[in-house]
Parts: C-alpha cells; sequence; structure tokens
C-alpha cells in the first residue's frame, strides 16, 4: 500500500512523478456555492499551482450563482480563471461543461473542486472515457461516494493540504506550509 502523500510540497513532487511522455491537459470545474466560503478558505491560486506541476490548465472554468459579489468575480479572474455566472442551477451548469470536457480529446485530466456527490455520475463517465480524474475537497459534507470515483484526491482546508487515493486507509495529515 502507497503512503498518503502529505503537505503541498509532497503532493507537487507526487504529481510531478505522475507525468507521462508529455504534460497532461487539464480542465479544472469549480463548484463555486459549495467551496468558495469564508469557513472553508480554499485558495485558488494554491490549486492552480499544484495542477501547473502535472500538466497544463487548457480550461479553468469556476461556476457562481447570480449573487456572486463583484470582488469575488474579479478575485477568479485575477487569478487565470473565467467565472461563470449562472442565473439557474450551478450543479446543471458544471456537469454539462464537465461532460463537454470528457468528449474534448484536447482534455486528459478532468479536475472537480467540490464536496458535492451530485458529481459523481461526471467522475464515473471521465473514468469511464479513459479521462483522468483529481478531485480537490473539503470537509466537513464532503462525500465518500464522490471521493472513491476519483483516481486522486487532495483534500484541502485552512491548516493542511493532503493528497490521498481512493483506495489507501492511511490519513496522516501535514501542515501545508512544509
Amino acid at each position: 500500500m502507497k503512503p498518503v502523500k502529505s503537505g503541498l510540497n509532497s503532493i507537487v513532487k507526487y504529481l510531478s512523478t505522475k507525468k507521462e511522455t508529455g504534460r497532461r491537459n487539464i480542465g479544472l470545474l469549480v463548484d463555486g456555492p459549495n467551496v468558495l466560503r469564508k469557513e472553508f478558505n480554499v485558495n485558488l491560486e494554491a490549486i492552480r499551482d499544484v495542477l501547473k506541476e502535472y500538466g497544463n490548465v487548457k480550461i479553468g472554468l469556476v461556476f457562481l450563482n447570480q449573487y456572486a459579489s463583484e470582488k469575488l468575480v474579479e478575485a477568479i479572474e485575477n487569478n487565470g480563471f473565467e467565472p461563470v455566472i449562472c442565473s439557474s442551477d450551478v450543479d446543471v451548469r458544471l456537469a454539462v461543461e464537465g461532460t463537454e470536457m470528457v468528449c474534448n480529446p484536447n482534455i486528459d485530466t478532468i479536475t472537480l473542486v467540490t464536496r458535492d456527490a451530485d458529481f459523481k455520475p461526471l467522475l464515473n463517465k471521465a473514468n469511464k472515457h479513459g479521462k483522468e480524474t483529481i478531485l480537490f475537497g473539503v470537509e466537513p459534507g464532503f462525500s465518500p461516494a464522490l471521493k472513491n470515483s476519483a483516481d486522486y484526491v487532495i483534500m484541502l482546508n485552512t491548516e493542511e493540504m493532503k493528497l490521498t487515493h481512493p483506495n489507501n486507509l492511511d490519513d496522516e495529515k501535514h501542515p501545508v506550509s512544509e
């Protein structure tokens, strides 16, 4: 059984060892209303930096509801992501965009930042079509079913970032500032 990789530096090192002959083309989908909350303190810049070691983020979409503040939209744009403002259900729009990424031959890896089990079918579809899946999640409320559907799971919170494999039972935690 492989050990859990903990801390930002070890996650970056681990993902960089998983590079194939070329860099991976990554599609990133962020469930804004679900994870971009003060209590979670999710850092989009840290997520982008981890993914940059592994490949190229070709598509980076952050889904927001119609009540998102202008400051939040600006912060998302400043981090190099595209905000997608949804007047209806954010989950539906994210799932549709995710399905398009699954069908996109230029995307190798689908990355989700969410806690929501509603996206389990999207991860399953991506895996079925040979796409690699990376999931960034936060507690509380992170779906175990979602966690077990991804190739790699990176847990985020204010104190730590850790990478786990769904089949790995070890759960060591270490501070991000390794």
